[in-house]
Order: C-alpha cells, then sequence, then structure tokens
C-alpha cells in the first residue's frame, strides 16, 4: 500500500426509496352491487320491499336496447330461470319438504299456469302499452319443445312464453317494474303462501267445467 496515495471516498448509501403512495381499497362485491344498481332503471340497494333487500338476483348486463340484440326466445330463455328462482323463493318459507318444494314449485312454472297469470295481468289493466308489444314479439317463439306445445297446445305455449319473454326483457332493463311485474302475479318474498296455486287450480277447475259444458252443449 503507497503511504503517500489519498484514501479514496466512500460511496454514499443510495437514498432511500420514496414513500409508496396511497391506493384505494378494492372494492367489495357490495360495493360492486351498489354502483350497479345505482343505474338507471334499477332499485338502490339500500331499498327494501317486506323488511328484504330487493336487489337479490344477480345484476344483469347493461344492454340498453335489449332487442336490437336478442331475439325473443333468448329473452325467454332468460325469463324462465328468473320466473322459476322467483317461484322457488316464494314457496322457502316456511320450511317443506323438497317433494313439496318441487310440487309447489312445479304448480306454477307449467306454462298452463303462466297462461293464466298472463290472462290475470291483461285483465287488471297492469301492463303497459311498450309492454303489451313485447308479449306480441313474444308470441311468435319457434321452440324444440314439441312435447310440452303438444300437451299444453300451441296457443297456450305461445303465450306463457310471451311471458317469460317480458320478464327477461324487464330484467335487463327496468328491476324495479320487474318487481312490480312479479309481486302483481303474487310472488312475494318473506313469507310463503300458496295461494298462487290454489288460485291456478280453481282457474283450471273452472276452465276445465267450461269445456265440459260447452263440449256438452255441442254434442247435443
Amino acid at each position: 500500500m503507497n503511504p503517500s496515495a489519498s484514501p479514496k471516498p466512500k460511496a454514499k448509501p443510495p437514498p432511500p426509496p420514496p414513500p409508496p403512495l396511497p391506493t384505494a381499497p378494492a372494492p367489495t362485491h357490495a360495493d360492486l352491487f351498489a354502483r350497479h344498481s345505482n343505474s338507471e332503471g334499477h332499485v338502490p340497494k339500500k331499498t327494501t320491499s317486506m323488511g328484504f333487500e330487493r336487489w337479490w338476483l344477480p345484476p344483469p348486463p347493461e344492454v340498453k336496447k335489449p332487442r336490437s340484440l336478442y331475439n325473443a326466445a333468448s329473452l325467454a330463455y332468460l325469463g324462465d330461470c328468473i320466473y322459476e328462482l322467483y317461484a322457488r323463493r316464494h314457496f322457502f318459507f316456511p320450511p317443506l319438504s323438497i317433494n313439496d318444494y318441487n310440487k309447489r314449485v312445479m304448480d306454477v312454472v307449467k306454462c298452463e299456469s303462466q297462461d293464466l297469470l298472463l290472462n290475470k295481468l291483461l285483465g287488471e289493466d297492469f301492463l303497459t302499452q311498450e309492454e303489451r308489444d313485447i308479449l306480441r314479439w313474444g308470441r311468435n317463439i319457434v321452440s324444440s319443445k314439441t312435447r310440452t306445445r303438444k300437451r299444453a297446445g300451441i296457443a297456450v305455449y305461445n303465450r306463457a312464453s310471451s311471458l317469460e319473454t317480458l320478464i327477461g326483457y324487464l330484467y335487463l332493463t327496468n328491476f324495479k317494474r320487474l318487481e312490480q311485474l312479479m309481486f302483481q302475479l303474487g310472488f312475494t318474498s318473506g313469507a310463503s303462501s300458496h295461494h298462487i296455486a290454489d288460485e291456478l287450480v280453481s282457474s283450471f277447475k273452472k276452465k276445465n267445467s267450461t269445456s265440459v259444458q260447452s263440449q256438452q252443449q255441442a254434442a247435443q
């Protein structure tokens, strides 16, 4: 080592890293639902019906004009699922056996029942002109369910499909109106009652009785 050589300066330590920038917390599922439900045509998350959160279905995709993207069969396909979910919720309380659940639900999801419920709506002057147009659009669905069409008849099946089309349409465009429609049909939450099934059974008996009388009069 050369004693006359000057010592090398010590390397300066690197500067400390800057403090991390504050980041927003990741949104929760509740936040996402709240944001979506505040969009036009949807019920706010805090709104309740009969003591329960109204927004209980999965949020739909934001489609402003469903008829420009989907045919009636597609909306009926969606509406069929939503209708059955309302029916299952309606009969879920008080607790029943699975067989009882299935029996009550099946009584109201078959197309004959949907046809009777649609007639109930049409007779109450509840539907808007736009909703009636959707019903007419949904009556012309071509389906591969030949067994169901044979059992219920083409006219009954088509009217039931039109109700499912309307339900699918309202689910995509106006959830508040969908809730009003299903409540008008008799579907409720929080308290099960099978008055829907009872009313439909009564209507079936009355309809069958009228049909038998007409056949007897025609035979005479």
